[in-house]
């Protein structure tokens, strides 16, 4: 359930973000009038998103017991590669996110009533699919899904409010900081659901090696326990993998987890280059004349990513 949660919650507070944006922008351009087209494409986005969640959770019951193993174990792999693409994508585009989302308001204006729908469509559609697929594939390898969809619904909820908050003015933290690491937690999960999918590849006999184990933790993670349980549930543990599972994640970790590490260092070290340029401006620059403050003034803030 915590896994689903934050998952919920982060992509929530993604979307609700880009919400944010293209509304407070159509509102400084003075386009209230476009909003309805807007909401029209984000109602279709979630409508959409609600779509693929039911089919992944009833479409399978008619297929082959093999039939749903592939598909479970394509879909796991589907869901871990746009979670990772997504968290990259974030981590290195999300200072820009807001210009990138205001030129594509005002390329849809000039196209045609129709662009501004696709445009946020297009922009929420990609959160949502993204959450049903992983939240799908997380719960599937879980002991308790239904608590694993209340853990997505609550998050996403959570989102909600924060968005709003945040809007609004009243709520205020870290977002940097709070994407960066559940960005790194979601890297452990996914490569859980990874290993959760190949196992599903190898049962439907695609991948060889099923019922020969790499290892048994059973000893020391009993299936039925309390903490087994809640492993399974967040990291999809298993206390007997195969050669197969192994590979993949230490293979997935090992791999992504310095390429994440690596894009944060070089965004750390971008930010302080480019904080360092107007101080250095200021410092050079003459002592500019006081101002009287002005009265009534009113600050515009805009809602960007980090």
């Amino acid at each position: 359930m915590l896994a689903t949660y934050l998952i919920g919650l982060r992509e929530g507070l993604e979307a609700g973000l880009i919400v944010g944006i293209l509304v407070a922008y159509l509102a400084k351009l003075g386009r209230r009038d476009l909003l309805g087209r807007l909401w029209i494409g984000i109602g279709l986005a979630i409508a959409v998103a609600l779509g693929v969640g039911a089919a992944l959770t009833w479409g399978p019951y008619a297929m082959t017991f093999q039939a749903q193993e592939i598909l479970g174990g394509v879909l796991s792999i589907v869901a871990v590669a746009m979670v990772t693409w997504m968290t990259f994508w974030m981590g290195s585009h999300g200072a820009s996110l807001s210009k990138e989302l205001r030129s594509s308001v005002d390329a849809a204006i000039d196209r045609s009533w129709f662009a501004l729908v696709v445009l946020g469509a297009v922009s929420v559609g990609r959160e949502g699919i993204e959450t049903a697929l992983f939240v799908w594939a997380n719960a599937a390898g879980g002991s308790d899904p239904l608590l694993a969809t209340l853990g997505a619904v609550l998050g996403i909820l959570t989102a909600v409010v924060i968005s709003w908050g945040i809007s609004r003015g009243l709520v205020r933290f870290n977002l940097g900081r709070f994407f960066t690491w559940t960005g790194l937690f979601l890297i452990f999960v996914a490569a859980g659901v990874l290993a959760y999918g190949i196992g599903d590849l190898q049962e439907a006999s695609v991948i060889p090696g099923w019922g020969t184990h790499a290892y048994s933790l059973v000893a020391i993670v009993p299936p039925g326990s309390w903490y087994g349980t809640v492993l399974a549930g967040i990291f999809n543990f298993s206390p007997e993998p195969t050669w197969a599972q192994v590979f993949a994640w230490v293979a997935y970790v090992v791999i992504t987890v310095p390429l994440y590490l690596l894009m944060l260092r070089r965004r750390s070290r971008a930010r302080a280059a480019a904080a360092a340029v107007p101080a250095a401006a200021a410092a050079a620059a003459p002592p500019a004349a006081p101002v009287a403050p002005v009265s009534g003034g009113r600050v515009a803030e805009r809602i960007e990513t980090p």
